[in-house]
């Protein structure tokens, strides 16, 4: 049984995953009160599921890049259920999770999350092997810098609000992902952390970190 949490922004999720079934999800926008609402919902859905905390094999959390306090709330939750429970945690990168629920095609793919100020921390994917491998370090980016760097087809997926859509709608080499495809949905983290732990990849709980998102400033590759 696997747990995976995701609170890299406002939008926050859950997932319990056995390898062949999600028994429980659960997304919701927290308005900063991540630290209220975490540990209540991760109750709520395993005593849903007829599950305790007991019952957990393998943790999963996405590491970003996010938000400063989201990205420590989720991690310091993880890892306090890993250390009482002697569990293994691996770390899935949040752009990661929000390309998979894009179908793979033979094409670009930009992942993108709101880092403020009018910036987007981007993420460049391509298709390899039937899923989407990461082609370029995480990039901080004003909307007007991304188009400059799209010159070949490209799905655009992620954190797309009114405003981006309408502007890049008309991009003769851009396709916009759906509302529905955007979503970064846990069940996704779930699945990449499963597929990882089957291989026997896990991380080390001692020095997993996350990537921070620092407003106009490049993000780490």
């Amino acid at each position: 049984m696997l747990l995976a949490v995701d609170t890299s922004t406002q939008s926050v999720g859950i997932a319990l995953f056995d390898g062949n079934q999600i028994l429980c999800e659960e997304s919701w926008i927290s308005r900063r009160y991540h630290t209220v609402e975490l540990a209540n919902a991760v109750q709520s859905n395993l005593s849903r599921a007829g599950l305790s905390a007991a019952d957990l094999h393998v943790l999963a959390v996405a590491i970003g890049p996010g938000s400063f306090t989201g990205l420590r709330i989720g991690l310091a939750l993880i890892k306090g259920i890993a250390y009482t429970y002697q569990l293994p945690v691996i770390g899935i990168p949040t752009l990661d999770i929000t390309a998979r629920a894009v179908p793979v095609r033979d094409t670009r793919l930009a992942a993108v999350l709101q880092a403020g100020r009018n910036r987007l921390a981007v993420g460049w994917y391509k298709a390899e092997d039937g899923s989407w491998e990461a082609d370029d370090p995480v990039e901080n980016l004003t909307l007007d810098d991304l188009l400059k760097k799209i010159d070949q087809p490209c799905i655009l997926t992620g954190e797309l609000n009114e405003k981006i859509r309408r502007i890049v709608e008309d991009h003769d080499l851009i396709e916009v992902a759906s509302p529905i495809l955007a979503l970064r949905s846990p069940k996704y983290l779930a699945e990449l952390a499963w597929n990882k732990w089957q291989d026997g990849t896990v991380d080390d709980i001692l020095t997993l970190s996350p990537t921070y998102l620092h407003k106009g400033d490049p993000i780490p590759g």
